[in-house]
């Protein structure tokens, strides 16, 4: 089955330019405002959504993450409010939505139940960052079965073996872990991420997206130099939790501005087309 999300990163690179994957949690700061959100940043630059459920233990996200969805937690929302609400913003975006979750919401709902909701939804599929390939055999054949998107990550630390295990079990793209950002580490990390994403595209991986610490146009930009796609998600919840809808969209428009590249491509050892350095840049959000 054809990836909707590898089309969305195709469709990116065919206009010259790096995908924009945007994140946000579901139901923040309600779930009405979640999904004119959602519409927002589909309205304003993104290639991809990507919707995080609320979890009681979200240990691997940063503290505004964790306090927003702590407080959807709060208002009592539950996994399934979530289906709803991704219907109602594919009725109004043509881009992708895929589901960032924690594994074990997905194991209580029961995984082919999950996979058939997300799918009537229309979701897109989902993105795993705390389990293995080698441990997902029963998220692996209902995505086969549902057309959904399976996307692990990958990180510096991950050996030619996982990387390997990785790249064979993901669609989509690989979701390639930074910690770009942290004030004075920024070149070291740079270099990091560069060297994982040579290391995918050495073991086959047709799209590689970076995220973890992103937060302004001029990180976007510097990660589309390597990479097909940039992933945005603490500055966008800070706009939204700091100046609503509208601050949301102009934090998206500035980030975007780091989506454009040089039209001459390079080629990548997979042959498909990658972006190409360049210099333009764009304001913080």
């Amino acid at each position: 089955m054809t990836s909707r999300v590898a089309a969305a990163i195709d469709a990116a690179r065919a206009e010259g330019r790096g995908a924009f994957v945007a994140y946000l949690p579901i139901g923040y700061p309600d779930v009405a405002t979640s999904i004119e959100a959602a519409v927002t940043l589909a309205e304003n630059g993104a290639d991809v959504l990507e919707l995080g459920p609320p979890y009681s233990d979200p240990v691997m996200d940063g503290l505004v993450i964790q306090e927003a969805t702590q407080q959807v937690l709060a208002s009592g929302f539950r996994l399934r409010d979530m289906f709803p609400a991704i219907r109602e913003i594919t009725s109004r975006v043509d881009i992708p939505v895929v589901v960032m979750t924690y594994w074990n919401p997905v194991l209580q709902y029961g995984v082919d139940r999950y996979a058939d909701d997300l799918l009537a939804a229309g979701g897109a599929g989902l993105i795993t960052p705390d389990i293995t390939p080698e441990s997902a055999a029963e998220w692996i054949a209902a995505s086969r079965r549902t057309g959904l998107d399976r996307i692990f990550l990958a990180a510096p630390t991950s050996s030619d073996e996982r990387l390997d295990l990785v790249v064979e079990n993901s669609t989509g793209f690989v979701y390639t872990v930074s910690t770009m950002g942290i004030t004075g580490e920024r070149a070291e990390l740079d270099a990091a991420a560069r060297t994982l994403v040579d290391r995918l595209r050495a073991r086959g991986a047709e799209n590689a997206c970076v995220g973890i610490g992103i937060s302004s146009a001029d990180q976007v930009a510097g990660v589309l130099e390597y990479a097909d796609g940039a992933i945005v998600g603490t500055a966008l919840v800070k706009a939204l939790r700091d100046g609503g809808l509208e601050q949301l969209a102009a934090t998206a428009r500035a980030l975007t501005a780091g989506k454009t590249v040089d039209a001459a491509a390079a080629t990548s050892s997979t042959g498909a087309q990658q972006p190409a350095p360049h210099s333009q840049q764009g304001s913080p959000s």
